[in-house]
């Protein structure tokens, strides 16, 4: 069944891959961009079929504007994916006020404008998907990354207690959660703090630890996110990629341990 589907971020990388596959399967798609150029090649393979919205999803009322555009150029909006976002590089000491601001800013109230504006029209369908780009830097943590982990961590906590809050509506919200691909997520996307030298070696092992095999294909990501906005019972979460599960299954693991390990601890501080 053919779907609206309103996509922030859709510039480049899996935005644009994805909005590109609903497109060529029959979808309608309302895709956002802060530069509109880089959807003019989709724009004039698709043509009505794609509804191009100039959108910086940190302006609150801009971000209303667009979903509100969106519903009243299609008639509806079954599938919202909040995918607009940059990763910021740079030790927790390295970031300054305003970098670490931009970062939360964009990753997480920019998210959450949309997904505020897109809920009363889905409400009033009493149908509707939510997917939030997560990471799976939003379960598990990297150094040099930190803002951009706590960004994301932040977007898992909104986006699980959404899920909770929407569930009688008869609206779906599912956390995408990619490890590592081979996009310019890390390089023309990314920011970087101006470096300290104390971090140099933290950044070096970072690196080290970074090898091509981590990263997988983004075009391969298409076939699971048209089987998720196609599911009738989508899962809250979904990792994208196959390093994901198993890091995140020994993390987990560690966690329960040394839970387990201050349990006595734990109980004995409720204190009745």
């Amino acid at each position: 069944m053919t779907k609206t589907i309103f996509i922030t971020g859709a510039s480049r990388g899996f935005g644009k891959i994805w909005a590109e596959a609903f497109l060529k399967r029959g979808d309608k798609v309302a895709a956002t961009a802060r530069n509109l150029e880089t959807l003019n090649d989709l724009k004039q393979q698709y043509g009505d079929a794609l509804l191009p919205i100039k959108l910086d999803v940190t302006d609150r009322a801009a971000s209303f504007a667009a979903i509100q555009q969106a519903k009243d150029y299609f008639g509806q909006i079954d599938v919202v994916i909040n995918n607009a976002g940059y990763g910021l590089f740079g030790a927790i000491e390295e970031a300054t006020e305003q970098e670490a601001r931009d970062q939360i800013e964009a990753n997480v109230f920019g998210l959450l404008w949309v997904t505020q504006a897109a809920l009363p029209i889905m409400r009033a369908q009493k149908h509707g998907h939510i997917i939030q780009v997560s990471s799976v830097l939003g379960v598990a943590t990297l150094p040099v990354l930190g803002l951009y982990n706590a960004s994301k961590w932040a977007v898992e906590g909104l986006s699980e207690s959404l899920a909770s809050e929407v569930k009688d509506f008869g609206l779906n919200v599912t956390l995408v959660e990619p490890n590592g691909f081979s996009t310019d997520w890390g390089g023309a996307s990314a920011t970087h703090s101006q470096p300290i030298e104390a971090y140099d070696q933290v950044k070096a092992n970072f690196q080290a630890g970074a090898t091509p095999e981590s990263f997988g294909d983004p075009e391969a990501t298409t076939d699971a996110i048209l089987k998720l906005i196609d599911a009738t019972n989508p899962p809250l979460r979904l990792f994208l990629g196959k390093v994901a599960f198993p890091w995140v299954k020994q993390v987990y693991s560690d966690r329960l341990a040394t839970w387990e390990e201050w349990s006595e601890v734990s109980a004995q501080a409720h204190g009745i």
